[in-house]
């Protein structure tokens, strides 16, 4: 087989750029140096990367039931890892200790925040009994919801004037996410949440993925309408995985192919 000579050879060269036969060609033999790849080609990667993972990671937050249908379309091993982690949660999640919101005194509030904050994550409510405070009345009818819906998260709440003497009435309620013994996180009103009217559990639990106290794929975050959503996606993941693999059998065509100019 023949192959080009080690002399320097004068190539025609309109556009080294230009995505043709003959560049293809001069790049694979060094002629010309390979082309960056383009912004296009490089999201192509991406989204198949992105979608590569979503598949290998489609049971997440799927709870037990949603397993048990799926044993005619997975392999009965790989079920039986998510089954066990589930299992592992739920267990966690039923054994907790808390449930409802822990109401604070001065006297509890190291020993119940502070400390506790060592071995979990603690979130605190500071309210106002004003009449004028909307904002607080919302915020303590979800942080229940949310102390019930999450029983492995710990909520408590104290009246504001009480944690902290002379705290303004302006700045209530105020949302303290502690830590490791300290403060990590805090909200001051509702407004970063859209006020009084606009607020939802939704804001509350996006702040505990936030400060890790629950996992993003938690089960408990999905909400009616979602399966749809996350069925969609799963098959857009399948398709373009397949649509990747099809792609480097097409290239893998075309290198050999190539193979004659050598």
């Amino acid at each position: 087989m023949s192959s080009l000579p080690d002399m320097p050879v004068n190539v025609p060269i309109d556009d080294p750029n230009a995505d043709t036969e003959w560049n293809d060609i001069l790049r694979k033999h060094k002629i010309i140096p390979e082309k960056p790849p383009t912004p296009t080609k490089l999201i192509e990667e991406a989204y198949v990367e992105a979608a590569r993972l979503m598949h290998e990671n489609r049971l997440e937050g799927k709870d037990l039931d949603e397993l048990d249908e799926l044993e005619d379309e997975e392999d009965d091993a790989f079920l039986e890892i998510y089954r066990q982690k589930r299992m592992k949660e739920l267990n966690r999640i039923h054994t907790s200790p808390h449930g409802s919101v822990y109401p604070l005194t001065k006297a509890e509030y190291t020993k119940m925040v502070t400390e506790a904050s060592m071995n979990e994550v603690v979130l605190v409510a500071l309210y106002s009994e004003s009449s004028g405070q909307p904002e607080s009345r919302v915020l303590r009818e979800l942080w229940r919801e949310a102390a019930g819906k999450f029983p492995d998260v710990k909520f408590c709440e104290m009246r504001a004037g009480l944690a902290i003497e002379k705290y303004p009435e302006s700045n209530c309620p105020t949302v303290l996410v502690y830590e490791k013994g300290d403060i990590v996180r805090q909200v001051v009103t509702l407004r970063e949440w859209g006020g009084a009217g606009e607020t939802r559990l939704e804001n509350i639990e996006r702040l505990l993925v936030e400060v890790k106290a629950i996992k993003p794929e938690d089960y408990r975050l999905r909400r009616k309408g979602e399966e749809e959503e996350l069925a969609e996606e799963e098959k857009r993941a399948r398709s373009s995985i397949k649509f990747g693999a099809a792609g480097k059998s097409r290239g893998k065509a075309a290198d050999e192919d190539d193979d004659d100019w050598d």
